[in-house]
């Protein structure tokens, strides 16, 4: 009979944490047990797991006694105070939150793409942003076959990257204009609905935001190629779910969009969608819930004389980061047989 694993969510109530379980029980995880964990502000509730009502827990240090594996899925200072801890005692973490991401002694996994660091963990290996996931995914292939020396990227992300009370938020607002009454903003810096903001995250000394540098750092590091250079801007829009990316790809080699076409078609992770006179590219209505990374309008980049122009849709709760996270732990487990 296969090992059967004990498993924890740290964060089981938060956006990514329902989603991470939701995709444990469908992909079938060989877990005997699972421990929904969460800060005492959600005690009390409960977390569905194979037609069974679990109780959540408080984290606490000791929580993770015989967890074989732990997801987290809470907030960078619940990784900060209860990861390592976990891992000293014999629990092997996926983070998904940014605590670890650009530790030096941390792998960062997207499985599609470098599964092969996954060996080099000490405990703990961290899950890259969604967007970072969906840059990697759509890059790594054409990195391959053609050596990627610069990326222009733009950004259209959901608000669900903040959880579940911007999604109530944006709820709101909308709401509240369709019935005249003057919006709210709690979480974010302007109206949201029916609104896009260029900022994600504060900005920085060199008039980019922490959201868009940390894209191009995680995405360096999980091509495992530091000279890549990588401009992004990040926009927030209206969107419940499904991040989607304008990307300018310049290459060392010419790549034709036929060719690069073809790579991605055979690429993991990846589902083409390219007939833009049929009406038929990526769009986020359709990428809701789905697994993959879709992508189209691929051409060519007529600003440079090596240069790919391509369009990306990936829904960021569900493949960029319950699943990014689970495919980590299945391979993990897949080492220890």
């Amino acid at each position: 009979m296969a090992k059967q694993y004990r498993i924890a969510v740290a964060g089981a109530t938060t956006t990514a944490g329902k989603e991470i379980i939701t995709v444990l029980e469908e992909r079938g995880f060989p877990a005997a047990e699972l421990v929904p964990l969460a800060t005492p502000g959600s005690l009390g509730s409960t977390v569905e797991y194979r037609d069974e009502e679990i109780p959540v827990q408080s984290i606490k240090n000791t929580s993770f006694h015989g967890v074989d594996i732990a997801f987290f899925a809470s907030t960078e200072k619940i990784s900060q105070e209860y990861a390592g801890g976990a891992a000293k005692q014999g629990c092997m973490v996926v983070d998904t939150t940014p605590c670890f991401r650009m530790d030096e002694d941390i792998p960062l996994i997207v499985p599609e793409v470098n599964a092969h660091r996954i060996s080099e963990h000490k405990g703990i290996i961290a899950s890259p942003s969604p967007a970072a996931v969906q840059a990697a995914l759509v890059l790594a292939p054409i990195h391959r076959a053609a050596i990627v020396r610069r990326v222009v990227l733009s950004t259209y992300q959901a608000v669900s990257d903040m959880g579940d009370k911007a999604l109530d938020e944006l709820t709101e607002q909308i709401a509240d204009l369709f019935n005249f009454r003057e919006t709210q903003s709690a979480l974010f810096p302007h109206q949201m609905a029916f609104n896009v903001i260029p900022q994600i995250g504060a900005f920085l000394d060199n008039a980019y935001t922490s959201e868009e540098m940390r894209i191009a750092q995680e995405t360096r590091k999980v091509l495992e190629d530091s000279a890549i250079r990588i401009s992004a801007t990040t926009v927030l829009v209206p969107m419940y779910y499904c991040h989607s990316q304008s990307m300018n790809i310049e290459t060392e080699k010419k790549l034709l969009p036929e060719n690069a076409r073809k790579i991605l078609k055979r690429s993991p992770g990846i589902k083409v969608e390219d007939n833009p006179s049929e009406g038929i590219y990526p769009l986020p209505v359709y990428t809701t819930g789905k697994d993959e990374c879709f992508v189209g309008r691929i051409r060519e980049d007529l600003s440079t004389e090596n240069g790919i122009a391509l369009w990306s849709v990936l829904d960021n709760v569900r493949k960029g980061t319950a699943i990014n996270a689970v495919q980590i732990a299945e391979h993990l487990i897949s080492m220890r047989r």
